[in-house]
């Protein structure tokens, strides 16, 4: 009488499972230590012909600001905070761009696109 169901060739996982599951444990190791060194990276932008240029890290904190004398107008602040908002979100994008790109490789790696 033939067998039902089950694994072929007894109990317990394949070994076709074993190597999945220690494929995926490999790869959660390589993204963690991956986000550990994207959050260490650093990321730096500039706006008004580098008047204002911000740097960010990875972990998407501010970490300098460094302001052109030329950039600081008492008579016009409002630019001054435009060109200060456009280099961080340029960093913070440039930011998510390179994680993005790596975790991209580690879910191509797993079939997931």
């Amino acid at each position: 009488m033939a067998k039902r169901g089950g694994f072929p060739g007894g109990m317990g996982m394949p070994g076709n499972m074993n190597n999945l599951m220690k494929q995926a444990q490999r790869m959660q190791r390589q993204m963690e230590e991956s986000q550990k060194e994207l959050e260490t990276k650093e990321f730096t932008a500039k706006a008004g012909g580098g008047a204002v240029e911000v740097t960010v890290t990875g972990a998407k904190e501010v970490t300098k600001v460094i302001l052109d004398k030329e950039a600081v107008d008492p008579d016009d602040v409002e630019m001054l905070q435009d060109l200060i908002m456009a280099a961080t979100n340029e960093a913070l994008r440039m930011a998510d761009e390179a994680g993005n790109a790596a975790m991209g490789g580690f879910a191509g790696g797993m079939g997931l696109f």
